[in-house]
């Protein structure tokens, strides 16, 4: 007779469901046309407003939520986390008019920040508790790749729905949603060795904040991190009018779903083959260099969407994870030692928070120069996107000129 296989302790069933449960939290078919599907709706500046209602959204409750990972336990976060993502999905999907579609964006903002944080945790305790911490590393990229292959795909298949229905990658959303709801159900609560501080407490005990603030080279990190959080939402935002008006000088503004999805998609792909050349940039050009280096990539994207809406332009959209891929595991390396325990991981969420409320003010700024109804015209999208180019030149030549005395770059030898 054959042998029964071994039955999963709790901790390896969450290690197992664990990738597969952030695969499906990405899989928003959404992501390609939302803009499209808004100011079909209503109008490019409530279009506009809507991103600034999920974002923040987002980072009103991420401290919250750190609270209640902390107190209701992880799982059932996550499960509020899933089923906040389809509740949300479902109201964008039935959606008639501002009021109902603004819910359903505070609704996913409220997904994605209750995973945020809660997941990771999640994983390490589950592994620390099988003896595996060590793995940690590998787990993480593990998980990353199923969710960037999900995103991928989401983007892809996104756009191809909105062209047969404007409405159905939220559709779709409900239902990936529900199985990620279903898959943390299925998580056990895993136990906590070392509970330290809640995420967040360090907010009410602030001495390990203060301390790393008063390091240069930390203040440098963080302007260097909201700019750049901001940037990378730019094309994001105004990518999808982008491609509809460059699509529409041909005459194939409806195939602009389809285009963003794929753009969308070749997007990831991009950044992963990138990612593989960034530890010989990091060595060639220093920290301080291949982050400037990024901002500047973001920077330069924005001012050629500013300059020309001709349909090439629309391939250098693909770069857009690209400045990410090459400063954030280097940016969120130097950070680390320099950070106290308890306050690690409230930092990271302070970071967050400054990048979304600063990207919020921008986009606010942007919807009052938009169109009250209708699409938004290239026009429009150009003057916002100077407006962003400017204020990226002044941020970077302040970076550039201060690196130096903030001591950005490690002492230690690179590995």
């Amino acid at each position: 007779m054959t042998a029964a296989p071994p039955t999963l302790t709790p901790p390896a069933r969450n290690i197992a469901l664990y990738p597969w449960f952030k695969a499906l939290m990405s899989l928003n078919f959404w992501q390609a046309v939302w803009f499209l599907y808004f100011q079909s709706h209503l109008s490019a500046a409530e279009a506009v407003l809507l991103y600034a209602i999920y974002d923040v959204a987002t980072t009103l409750l991420e401290v919250p939520s750190g609270y209640a990972s902390d107190r209701l336990g992880r799982r059932v976060t996550l499960i509020l986390s899933a089923g906040c993502g389809a509740l949300g999905a479902a109201f964008l999907y039935l959606g008639d008019g501002f009021a109902m579609i603004a819910l359903g964006q505070c609704l996913i903002g409220a997904s994605a920040a209750f995973a945020s944080g809660t997941d990771s945790a999640l994983l390490y305790e589950s592994l620390e508790a099988e003896g595996r911490s060590a793995e940690v590393e590998r787990q993480e990229i593990r998980a990353w790749r199923f969710s960037f292959a999900a995103y991928a795909l989401a983007a892809l298949t996104g756009g191809l729905m909105a062209m047969v229905g404007p409405a159905l990658p939220f559709a779709g959303g409900i239902l990936t949603f529900g199985a990620a709801t279903l898959v943390a159900w299925r998580f056990a609560e895993p136990p906590r060795r070392h509970p330290g501080l809640p995420e967040g407490a360090e907010i009410l005990h602030p001495g390990g904040l203060r301390q790393a603030f008063r390091q240069p080279v930390v203040r440098w990190l963080f302007a260097l991190a909201v700019a750049m959080y901001a940037f990378s939402h730019v094309p994001f935002v105004f990518g999808q009018p982008f491609i509809l008006s460059a699509l529409d000088g041909l005459g194939l503004g409806a195939q602009a779903p389809g285009v963003s999805g794929a753009v969308s998609a070749a997007m990831m792909a991009v950044s992963l083959g990138v990612s593989a050349f960034a530890p010989g940039l990091r060595r060639g050009l220093g920290l301080p260099g291949i982050l400037l280096l990024s901002f500047g990539l973001q920077i330069a994207l924005c001012a050629v969407m500013a300059l020309t809406n001709g349909p090439w332009a629309i391939c250098l959209l693909m770069l857009r994870m690209v400045p990410v891929a090459l400063s954030r595991p280097f940016r969120v390396a130097r950070l680390q030692p320099l950070l106290d325990r308890d306050s690690r991981a409230t930092y990271f969420s302070l970071e967050s928070f400054a990048g979304r409320i600063a990207f919020a003010a921008s986009l606010w700024l942007a919807s009052t120069s938009a169109s009250g109804v209708g699409a938004m015209p290239y026009t429009e999208i150009r003057l916002v996107l100077t407006g962003y180019v400017i204020a990226g030149l002044a941020v970077i030549a302040t970076l550039a000129l201060t690196a130096a005395r903030a001591r950005v770059e490690a002492t230690a030898a690179i590995p």
